[in-house]
């Protein structure tokens, strides 16, 4: 997989309106962008951190799959992506190398497309890859 570095760190969060009084209000990091994405099912904000984005990723429906993982991590980091050029030649790299699971590409903020490795395949690290 060709990567271009990291695209950004996310956090799984129950308010984005209450993280944002820490990252935004407290420590001062400048808002990007803010969509709901997926058919509305998940808001992404997206603050600058300087040399990479912290995205906020905040599950809007009560039978998301990340309420689950809030009720059992609570708000914390989720996981971190990685800038590629094309998501679907990176899905096709990573299935060759054994990277890529069975979940086909996703939306990502400003129309990106998104697609994450297998958990099993990298030690149990939830990885994105990130592009057009």
């Amino acid at each position: 997989m060709n990567h271009q570095g990291l695209d950004h760190f996310a956090i799984c969060v129950p308010s984005t309106e209450d993280a944002l009084k820490i990252w935004r209000d407290q420590l001062g990091f400048p808002v990007v962008c803010s969509e709901v994405v997926n058919g509305g099912v998940v808001r992404l904000t997206h603050l600058d951190l300087g040399n990479t984005h912290l995205q906020l990723v905040e599950p809007l429906t009560p039978d998301h799959p990340l309420q689950g993982w809030l009720a059992a991590h609570g708000p914390g980091l989720h996981h971190f992506c990685l800038k590629v050029a094309d998501v679907g030649v990176s899905r096709v790299e990573l299935r060759v190398a054994g990277l890529a699971g069975d979940a086909a590409p996703h939306q990502g903020t400003q129309g990106k497309r998104a697609l994450f490795l297998a958990k099993a395949a990298t030690q149990n690290v939830q990885v994105e890859v990130t592009g057009k």
